[in-house]
């Protein structure tokens, strides 16, 4: 016997889970399909997010890096340990203990805004019908106004390191590891690849990163890069660019790596290896054969303005539209294509979306890189002020990194805005909201910032795009 709602979501990963909270605040009956199960085979809220990506990887970099600092830094601070062990079985477990606490928050708020969850898959049948098999594979009907794709992304397996979930694992598998590795190999040096990197390599592993294209980080502003992969290189990590791998086989203790770099052919043994060279929308199983939805030539589901696919009465958001790939946008087009179907008139700014990297140093950026603006042919001027300049930052021990303000040179509009340093996850914030409102860099540099604050460095890089910086050197005007 079918089963009726005024919509229908499925997939309860960062988009999922906050369109089915909105669509429900907003009056309508609404259910949330999601199959995701964790370790111990029990369904949990929160899609690879939750469960396998963000917040699992966060805990591990923060457990990480107290360990690193507790080895080289607390000495500095006149803080004496003896000895410096390391309980991997308490990390890990702390980081279940986060995980499980807030997809159980999904489940909480999931019942007190009145969404109806459902474990299990949802496949779209034609507009208006959706068929759930649950986990047992027991089948039903649902029939909705509206149906929400929110399917997500998976990770890109590759054909010369098929994954075995041992010794050649994806990301979610990098968080899992019950020893740390001698020795470990990483096929990709985004920002998925350096975070895993730097977990590991402060646990005792000596990583090896293999990065096919020739450049670090190629999305970020080539300055950030630089700083970022000279930082990174200094902390131990082996980043090799231009190193196409062309094989890897796994056996009972290690795994043997071959790959090219220029015209010459390598050879490397790992104890691990994992595979972190992107992610692809996850939309197998997910359409009936009678369901035509109309996908672009890299698979994701194509999309108008409003969210709407090419059926009748459905809809996708988050990953599986495309990129950006990140948790927070969407979130904001779960929102936006709840509030839509209420019939408002809601909007996301694309040009205004963070992105970080939360390594240490954070890596942060909002808007467009020097490249994108020079290429766009507007002229501009920068501001630049490093962390080196910030007492905040000397206090902390974290001197090391830069903000950089890119402005119009001649409405002084600010165009984006580029960080890397401690805690600019937190600062680029700022930033996005100053964009946001079309903000000027005379803006921020007459607005009081607070002392002492890394924020200030903000500050200092706004007053430097017009060259009057107060803490720290202006550049040498040209006679």
């Amino acid at each position: 016997m079918s089963k009726e709602f005024d919509v229908v979501v499925i997939g309860a990963g960062p988009a999922g889970y906050v369109a089915a909270i909105r669509a429900a605040q907003l009056g309508m009956d609404t259910a949330c399909i999601d199959k995701w199960l964790d370790p111990d085979d029990k369904p949990s809220l929160g899609g690879t997010c939750l469960n396998a990506g963000c917040i699992p990887s966060k805990a591990l970099l923060e457990s990480s890096e107290l360990f690193h600092r507790a080895q080289h830094e607390f000495a500095d601070h006149g803080v004496q340990v003896d000895k410096v062990g390391l309980d991997l079985a308490a990390m890990q477990k702390r980081k279940s203990g986060v995980v499980s606490q807030l997809t159980g928050g999904i489940a909480s708020l999931f019942k007190a805004n009145g969404v109806t969850s459902f474990a299990g898959s949802g496949q779209v049948v034609d507009s208006g019908e959706v068929r759930y098999t649950d986990h047992e594979g027991k089948e039903d009907t649902f029939k909705a106004e509206h149906v929400i794709i929110a399917s997500g992304s998976e990770p890109v397996a590759l054909d010369i390191a098929p994954f075995d979930n041992d010794r050649i694992v994806d990301s979610w598998g990098a968080l899992e590891f019950d020893e740390v590795p001698k020795k470990l190999g990483i096929i990709g040096a985004g920002y998925i690849g350096v975070e895993l990197g730097s977990v590991w390599s402060r646990l005792g592993s000596e990583v090896t990163l293999l990065e096919a294209v020739d450049e670090f980080m190629p999305v970020a502003d080539r300055d950030v890069a630089k700083e970022g992969l000279r930082s990174f290189r200094k902390q131990g990590l082996d980043i090799q660019l231009g190193a196409r791998v062309t094989s890897a086989k796994a056996n009972k203790k290690s795994v043997s790596v071959e790959y090219t770099q220029g015209d010459d052919s390598q050879k490397v043994s790992f104890d691990r290896l994992i595979v972190a060279v992107g992610r692809r929308p996850h939309t197998s199983n997910l359409f009936a054969k009678g369901a035509q939805v109309e996908l672009d030539d890299k698979g994701y589901i194509d999309v108008n303005d409003n969210f709407r696919t090419s059926l009748p009465g459905v809809y996708a958001v988050g990953d599986v539209i495309g990129n950006p790939m990140l948790a927070h946008k969407g979130m904001e087009e779960g929102v936006t294509v709840a509030e839509i179907l209420a019939g408002q008139k809601p909007h996301i700014n694309y040009d205004v979306i963070p992105a970080v990297v939360y390594t240490a140093p954070e890596m942060a950026w909002v808007g467009k890189s020097e490249a994108q603006v020079k290429a766009a042919g507007n002229d501009y001027r920068i501001g630049q002020v490093p962390f080196a300049a910030n007492g905040r930052a000397k206090a902390l021990g974290q001197q090391g990194g830069f903000v950089k303000i890119i402005a119009d040179a001649d409405s002084d509009e600010i165009l984006g805005v580029h960080m890397i340093g401690p805690y600019v996850s937190e600062l680029v914030q700022e930033m996005v909201v100053a964009m946001e409102y079309r903000a000027s860099s005379e803006d921020i540099a007459r607005i009081v910032h607070g002392h002492p604050t890394l924020g200030e460095t903000v500050h200092e890089a706004a007053l430097a795009v017009d060259g009057r910086p107060i803490h720290f050197p202006p550049p040498k005007r040209k006679k």
